[in-house]
């Protein structure tokens, strides 16, 4: 797919401008202005589906919702989702489900779409001994989760200011060393020492779950064992020293427990799958010009 540059396009025109046509200019009218920008060429190229333009303008307002690494890639993303959005369109309007003249992103249009997934992909359901299989190959994912008890001592820093961070790390160090071979100094020195609120109540956090504090705290703290963390942790925050007071494991769900969940995580992959399939073969069978469709690396047959 080519994207023409508009930017390099307007710094090659600049580099044969005249000043003194330039200068002229400053006075024409709107229609001047109009006709001028008519000889732009397009930022999309032309692509039609079965003989439907997809505009230019549609994609450029469509680009937001695609964000990627490159204009390009980001309008390449676009052009994809427009053109199956345009097929499913197609489809339903054959089959009597919406009518030609419906607005884009209408709720009757959205509504048709449904109808012709349901009416056109078939989708098995999963069997309860599909379900039973994928629970007892999938244990560890039927998990309560595990708890800790903890206190902690908060060195604060701001993630940018190295040069703190560097010192802290030195004086983190030096109490987990105090502590090593005190471990009942570390009321006094939650006082002395900490920056966060829980220095209140000796630096308890109470019981944590996953996903109750920051990633780069709680992946060590859950990794740790009973007793004091040997190295400071560092977070966003600043350097901790951390006590695990207690640790209870996650205990394993019972199949009866959790079996809808592993049915409805079934039907709705086998769906996906199902309905990429469907797309894929509309693609096959559709007339596309201006844009070659990589339906093996395109995300959304994936």
């Amino acid at each position: 797919m080519q994207i023409i540059n508009a930017a390099e396009h307007e710094q090659s025109s600049k580099k044969n401008e005249n000043p003194a046509q330039h200068h002229s200019s400053m006075g024409c009218d709107h229609e001047k202005e109009k006709k001028f920008s008519t000889n732009m060429p397009p930022e999309v190229p032309e692509v039609t589906v079965n003989g439907v333009l997809i505009e230019e303008t549609s994609v450029l307002e469509e680009m937001q919702h695609h964000p990627a690494e490159s204009k390009r890639e980001a309008m390449v993303k676009t052009v994809e989702a427009l053109i199956v959005g345009e097929l499913l369109k197609q489809k339903a309007v054959e089959l009597g489900l919406i009518e030609s003249t419906v607005t884009s992103n209408s709720i009757e249009e959205a509504a048709g779409l449904k109808k012709l997934i349901q009416q056109e992909v078939i989708v098995p359901r999963a069997t309860e001994k599909e379900c039973l299989r994928f629970f007892e190959q999938n244990q560890s994912k039927f998990m309560t989760s595990p708890l800790i008890e903890l206190r902690h001592i908060l060195l604060a820093a701001a993630p940018d200011n190295i040069n703190e961070r560097h010192n802290l790390k030195e004086v983190a160090d030096q109490l987990i060393a105090q502590l090593t071979e005190t471990p009942s100094a570390f009321n006094d020195l939650v006082t002395r020492h900490s920056a966060c609120p829980s220095k209140e109540t000796q630096g308890s956090l109470g019981q944590i779950s996953k996903g109750q504090t920051v990633p780069e705290f709680e992946k060590h703290i859950f990794a740790a064992n009973e007793g004091l963390v040997s190295y400071p942790i560092e977070s966003r925050y600043g350097f901790h020293i951390t006590m695990i007071d207690r640790k209870i494991e996650g205990k394993a769900l019972p199949y009866d427990y959790v079996k809808e969940k592993v049915a409805d995580y079934l039907n709705d992959k086998v769906e996906r799958k199902a309905t990429a399939q469907y797309i894929q073969t509309l693609i096959s069978e559709a007339d596309i010009k201006g844009f070659v469709f990589n339906v093996e690396s395109s995300p959304l047959i994936q």
